[in-house]
């Protein structure tokens, strides 16, 4: 049972990702941050994909049924797992483009910001670094602008381009949160 979030902002959930899990077994769960819906009380795992949070950092930022179903689900160890604007979410605050802050989770020791733009485009070899429910070798591709100005603990990923050249350690993992910037796109 895998509760993932699915509205517009976030909007990048990969088609054959979703297959792929239904054809294991998974039962798929949608729910809706930006509707303050909870997560299923009963998943065995959280996804937040990527999307476009930065446009919606108000509503986020108060979706408090929503966050209070995953901080009570990492509390209980669930697994949870975020990708681009997904990890962004799992941090402590995003900053948008102006400068202001705007609280999120805090599952992660992660702020990112808008302010501080800096493009971040390509393909990435990962190593998983982490003994989690994810493939060891992956690829994936990162597309985002936002800079993240504390991203503090244990990495997730070793990542390298498409010509091998060494990106060094990507994401963070606390407990049984984790996520990166990277959208996971097959097993290596």
């Amino acid at each position: 049972r895998i509760a993932v979030a699915m509205d517009e902002g976030f909007a990048f959930c990969y088609r054959h990702v979703m297959e792929s899990w239904q054809r294991q077994g998974a039962e798929i769960l949608p729910f809706s941050p930006l509707a303050d819906e909870a997560a299923d009380a009963n998943a065995d795992m959280i996804y937040l994909p990527g999307g476009y949070p930065e446009l919606y950092l108000n509503t986020l930022a108060n979706a408090k049924t929503m966050q209070a179903s995953l901080i009570k689900a990492a509390a209980k160890q669930v697994h949870i797992y975020g990708e681009c604007g997904g990890y962004m979410v799992l941090g402590k605050q995003i900053i948008d483009e102006n400068g202001q802050s705007f609280p999120m989770l805090g599952l992660l020791d992660l702020t990112t910001s808008f302010a501080k733009r800096s493009l971040h485009l390509g393909y990435r070899k990962l190593s998983l670094l982490a003994p989690l429910p994810l493939p060891d070798q992956a690829y994936g591709h990162e597309f985002h602008y936002t800079t993240a100005i504390t991203e503090t603990g244990q990495p997730l990923f070793h990542a390298a381009d498409r010509n091998g050249t060494d990106c060094g350690k990507i994401g963070l993992v606390n407990g049984s949160v984790y996520g990166s910037y990277a959208h996971l796109i097959a097993a290596a």
